[in-house]
């Protein structure tokens, strides 16, 4: 008989109950884990609906951008020779009842100029690196004009074409005040998010404790009707017949979120 108490059979008595209790202790751990995994989010319950409304609005005002560049040796003559086209179109627009508050400057850049200078490649040599010059100023003035009178908003912008503009904008047509507009399509907005979320908690079988949460999304459609370079507007005017420009209807769109608290009923 082996003297040694430590025999074989016993170590793997002793193994046994070790692994038997280990897999004892993982599995009471994966238990506790669990139990405790059901009360980590303590928050509300929530639930979102989007709603949409939109209302028709008739414009009341046309617009329009026209845009003066004009290049000089100095600042100075740039600004100048800018200034007198711009000046004329202002005046010539005003005098055809245009309000000074609906004739506003929209951009005014002036930036010098460059030109690039290619010194002459020599046969057989690597072509010297070129430069740029400076060569003068540009002067560059775009102005917003809104028409209320919308039977002569294509007359008007026309009219200001053949005053040697350089670029005129396309003609949209707008509401100028959006604000009552905007708060039906609101209203209409937030009654559809909340029919849907009456009919959500319904099929869901909670109900809705309160509002958590509200973002919009508001957006106006314009119309846009004619528009054309001033090379075009420049032609002479037996040529060139006043468009019809009809300014139909913006679609001004309300869009929300709302987020609701709710619980079990």
């Amino acid at each position: 008989m082996n003297g040694s108490f430590f025999t074989p059979a016993y170590n793997r008595v002793l193994a046994t109950l070790a692994l038997a209790a280990l897999v004892a202790a993982l599995a009471a751990y994966a238990y506790y884990t669990m139990q405790q995994a059901q009360y980590l989010y303590t928050g509300p319950t929530t639930i979102s609906v989007n709603g949409e409304g939109e209302v028709m609005a008739v414009p009341d005002i046309g617009q329009f951008t026209f845009t003066v560049t004009s290049s000089g040796a100095d600042a100075g003559l740039a600004q100048s020779e800018a200034a007198k086209i711009s000046n004329d179109v202002i005046a010539y627009l005003k005098e055809q009842q245009v309000a000074q508050e609906d004739i506003k400057t929209e951009q005014y850049l002036l930036s010098p100029k460059y030109r690039y200078v290619q010194p002459p490649c020599i046969i057989g040599r690597a072509c010297p690196t070129g430069e740029q010059i400076p060569d003068g100023f540009e002067a560059t003035q775009s102005v917003v004009v809104k028409v209320r009178d919308m039977k002569r908003a294509g007359e008007l912008m026309t009219e200001a074409g053949k005053r040697g503009v350089t670029n005129i904008s396309g003609l949209s047509f707008t509401v100028d005040d959006k604000t009552m507009y905007q708060a039906e399509a609101r209203g209409k907005a937030i009654a559809d998010a909340q029919a849907q979320v009456e009919k959500l908690a319904e099929q869901l079988g909670v109900k809705v404790v309160r509002m958590t949460g509200y973002y919009e999304e508001l957006s106006a459609l314009p119309y846009y009707g004619y528009g054309a370079e001033s090379k075009a507007m420049s032609a002479p005017a037996a040529d060139m017949a006043t468009p019809e420009l009809p300014p139909g209807e913006n679609v001004i769109k309300s869009r929300v979120s709302l987020m609701y608290h709710v619980k079990e009923r």
